[in-house]
């Protein structure tokens, strides 16, 4: 059998504390738990020095563990953050045993890039939460989506073959265009001017980097029309998680665009400007509903209220 916990003293002291997480609870008892649903927790203080070879899960456990957390992200039993922060907890628990052991091989970046994974779509899901906490929880996330491609970055690298690129890399790496699409976002990392001089000729030509510095290139001129266009045709599901908030962003910039231009005292078909800004048409709607509703764009009503019912 696999234990997920490789400490037992751990789960004991954790039942003894009622320090269980709700998946980790035998029949919903927050006392009680078993070594086939207890998790080991990341340990802040835990450092190489002081370990003992008994503390660290080797990688077939590791992996093993890591299929569990992923099945229960599309958990419907808890609200998503309660299922987020319990997976956030436990992959960095993973990463510091795979980092302790210094453990590079290509089962390592499959880990990696199924890490990077949950953090994407944590950060396309947490958006759409609400409570006071969901904002630091988007923070928190989108810091260890740095470090954790950081990480993949490096083991990448490590093992690197002449002319070679593993299956996947392209889109990890294009993942971090994607985070510096906005040179003010705050997000980690070195400036995007050098960190694709780093990258293998074989790469920087790759069909997903070619494209992500295509969408870098046309967010920074505004054409929302391409920009917009290029998302909604050629992204994948985790370039798109990723690229989110920049196309709402451009969606916003298009609204402000065409109610500069256009003539005032004639509405701008609805049906057009949905077309325009690849949103489906029910969508739509009750975006416009809540642009007008929070007073965020139009200094002229271009579009008639009621046309936002009746198309």
């Amino acid at each position: 059998m696999l234990f997920l916990v490789s400490i037992e003293r751990e789960r004991v002291t954790r039942e003894r504390l009622r320090d269980l997480a709700v998946f980790e609870r035998l029949y919903g008892n927050p006392s009680k738990s078993s070594t086939e649903i207890a998790v080991k927790k990341f340990c802040r203080t835990l450092s190489a020095a002081d370990v003992q070879a008994s503390d660290v899960r080797p990688l077939p456990v590791l992996e093993e563990t890591l299929r569990y957390l992923l099945s229960l992200l599309d958990s419907k039993e808890h609200p998503f953050e309660v299922v987020h922060d319990f997976i956030f907890d436990r992959t960095r628990s993973i990463r510091q045993d795979l980092s302790i052991q210094n453990l590079a091989n290509e089962r390592v970046i499959y880990l990696y890039e199924e890490m990077v994974k949950f953090h994407v779509i944590s950060h396309e899901r947490l958006q759409s939460c609400s409570g006071t906490s969901i904002s630091s929880m988007h923070h928190l996330n989108m810091e260890q989506l740095a470090k954790t491609l950081t990480s993949l970055y490096n083991i990448y690298d490590a093992n690197r073959k002449p002319d070679y690129i593993y299956e996947n890399e392209a889109e990890f790496r294009s993942l971090y265009v994607l985070l510096h699409l906005n040179p003010s976002s705050g997000v980690m990392g070195e400036p995007l001017s050098l960190w694709f001089r780093k990258l293998t000729f074989a790469l920087v030509k790759s069909k997903e980097i070619c494209f992500v510095r295509n969408l870098l290139r046309l967010y920074r001129m505004g054409n929302y029309k391409n920009f917009l266009s290029r998302t909604a045709s050629e992204a994948t599901y985790l370039q798109y998680c990723i690229s989110e908030h920049h196309i709402r962003e451009m969606r916003l910039v298009a609204v402000q665009y065409i109610n500069n231009v256009c003539y005032k005292l004639q509405p701008y078909p609805l049906l057009r400007l949905s077309q325009n800004l690849k949103m489906k048409f029910v969508y739509f709607r009750s975006w416009m509903l809540n642009l007008y509703a929070m007073s965020v764009v139009l200094r002229h009503v271009l579009i008639l209220m009621g046309s936002l019912f009746y198309p």
